[in-house]
C-alpha cells in the first residue's frame, strides 16, 4: 500500500469518529427507526479505498464476496446482482430458461406464493408470463405452511416461490420434499432470513435457487445489492447469462479467452467464428454489481454473526415485555426453527377495543419508527387485481394482516433502552384503553 492511500484510510477512520452522532437516547426524541445499516469504520475504510483503486465495475472483490457467501451457505455458486428484486428477477427468470429443455417453465404456468408479502417474490413470476398461485399465511409466523402449498398444486403448477418472513422460516423441508416429489422448482427468497435455520439447517440451502438482498435494512448491506445462490451448475450458468447482458460468454470484465475458443463457436445462424463475446444465449439484463459495493460487503460479511445474535437478542427482549400484554397477536417462531429476525410483528386483535393504527399513530408520535407487513394481501393492490392468477383457499388471514399488522425493529443499531421504551410505549397504550 502506498504511503498516500495509508494516509488517506487512516484519515478516513478518524473522520469517521469525527462524525458519529454524539449524546445519549432521549425517549420521545431520538429517532427509533425499525431498521437500518450499521456501519462502522472499517465499512467506510473500505468503500473509500475501492474509490481510490478506481474499482467502478464489478471485478475481484465481487469474486471474492460471491466465493465467501456460496461457502457461507456451502453453495456452490453464487452471482452478485445490483438489489435483491434483480436476484429475485434471474432466479426466476433463469427457470424459463431454453436450456432446461422440457423442465423449463413456459407462459402460462402457475408459480405457487403466498398472498401476504413483498412485491418482488411475485413481479418476476408476472413479469415472464406466469399465472402467481396465491395461498395464505397463519397469523403468529405469518407464515404459509406446507398442507396449503400441497392444496394448491394443480396440474399446470411448476414451481413455487416464497419468501422467509421477516426472518421467520417457512416450511422449508417439507415445501422442499413436496417440491422434489411433484418435480417443482423452489426458489427461496432468503432476503428477510440470513443466519436463520430450519430443523438446523441454514435457510437458503433448501431451494433449487435462493436469493438474498443486501439493501440497507437487511442482514448485510452494500447500499444496493443482492445475489443469486445455487449448488445447480447449470442453472448458475443461466443466471450469469442473465445478468451479464444474455451474452453467452463468460469471461471477468476486461478478460478475454477464457474458454481458448472465442472464435470458434458456431451457434444459432451466425456464421462460424462469429466472436463469442458478443454471442447471447438469452434475453438477458445487465443486473450486475459493483466493486465498490462488494467492498463493503466483504467488510460487513465479517460482523455478520454479531449482527445475528442482536437481531435476536433485541426480539427476544421485546417477545418477553410484551407477553401477556392483551388484544395483541406477538410473533412466533416457526416450530423446528431458529429465526435470524428481521422484525418484531404484531396483530392487534381485530375484537380489541382499539385499532392497529391508533397503536401505531401512537408509538410514531413517540419517534418510534413502524412498518406494515409489506403488501399485506397483494391481490387487493391495484397492481395485481386485473394479473392472472389463481387464489386457493381464502385468504383470511392476509387480509386480517392488511387491516390489523404491522412491525418495529430489531436490527442491531437499537439499545437495550431503546427496546425497553417501546416496550413501555405499546403496554401503555393497551393499558389505557383496555
Amino acid at each position: 500500500m502506498s504511503p498516500y492511500k495509508s494516509e488517506v484510510l487512516d484519515a478516513t477512520r478518524k473522520y469517521h469518529h469525527d462524525v458519529q452522532p454524539t449524546g445519549n437516547f432521549v425517549p420521545g426524541v431520538s429517532e427509533i427507526w425499525p431498521s437500518g445499516a450499521v456501519l462502522d469504520e472499517d465499512d467506510r475504510a473500505a468503500l473509500v479505498e475501492a474509490a481510490l483503486d478506481l474499482r467502478i465495475a464489478a471485478g475481484p472483490a465481487s469474486r471474492k464476496f460471491e466465493s465467501a457467501f456460496a461457502k457461507l451457505l456451502g453453495r456452490r455458486k453464487a452471482h452478485l446482482t445490483n438489489s435483491g428484486s434483480s436476484a429475485n428477477l434471474l432466479a426466476l427468470t433463469a427457470l424459463t430458461s431454453h436450456t432446461l429443455g422440457e423442465r423449463r417453465l413456459r407462459r402460462g404456468d402457475e408459480v405457487i406464493t403466498v398472498a401476504a408479502g413483498f412485491p418482488t417474490t411475485v413481479n418476476p413470476i408476472v413479469q415472464n408470463g406466469l399465472v402467481p398461485v396465491f395461498i395464505d399465511v397463519e397469523l403468529g409466523t405469518y407464515n404459509t405452511t406446507a398442507e396449503r402449498v400441497a392444496q394448491a398444486i394443480g396440474p399446470k403448477t411448476r414451481a413455487i416461490m416464497i419468501a422467509h418472513a421477516l426472518g421467520n422460516p417457512f416450511e422449508v423441508a417439507e415445501i422442499a420434499q413436496l417440491a422434489a416429489d411433484h418435480d417443482l422448482f423452489l426458489v427461496e427468497d432468503n432476503c428477510d432470513a440470513v443466519g436463520s435455520t430450519y430443523q438446523g439447517k441454514l435457510t437458503g440451502t433448501f431451494g433449487d435457487l435462493t436469493t438474498v438482498s443486501f439493501y440497507p435494512a437487511h442482514h448485510l448491506t452494500m447500499g444496493e445489492g443482492g445475489i443469486v445462490v445455487t449448488s445447480d451448475l447449470k442453472l448458475a450458468r443461466v443466471v450469469e447469462s442473465l445478468r451479464d447482458w444474455g451474452r453467452d460468454c463468460w469471461c471477468e470484465p476486461g478478460k478475454n479467452n477464457t474458454c481458448f475458443k472465442r472464435f470458434d463457436y458456431q451457434m444459432g445462424k451466425l456464421p462460424k467464428g462469429y466472436d463469442h463475446k458478443y454471442i447471447f444465449s438469452h434475453v438477458g439484463y445487465n443486473l450486475k454489481a459493483t466493486d465498490i459495493q462488494a467492498a463493503l460487503g466483504l467488510t460487513q460479511l465479517t460482523k455478520l454473526d454479531r449482527f445475528i445474535d442482536a437481531r435476536r437478542r433485541n426480539w427476544r427482549r421485546l417477545r418477553e415485555g410484551l407477553d401477556g400484554v392483551p388484544h395483541l397477536v406477538l410473533p412466533e417462531p416457526t416450530p423446528g426453527s431458529d429465526p435470524s429476525w428481521f422484525g418484531f410483528v404484531i396483530t392487534v386483535d381485530p375484537e380489541a377495543p382499539f385499532h392497529r393504527s391508533e397503536l401505531v399513530d401512537f408509538l410514531e408520535s413517540r419517534k418510534i419508527g413502524t412498518r406494515r407487513l409489506f403488501a399485506g394481501n397483494l391481490t387487493r393492490h391495484p397492481a395485481y387485481i386485473d394479473q392472472p392468477h389463481r387464489v386457493v383457499g381464502d385468504l383470511t388471514n392476509s387480509d386480517i394482516i392488511t387491516e390489523h399488522t404491522f412491525w418495529v425493529g430489531v436490527y442491531p443499531g437499537l439499545t437495550d433502552e431503546m427496546i425497553d421504551y417501546v416496550i413501555a410505549s405499546v403496554k401503555e397504550f393497551v393499558g389505557a384503553r383496555s
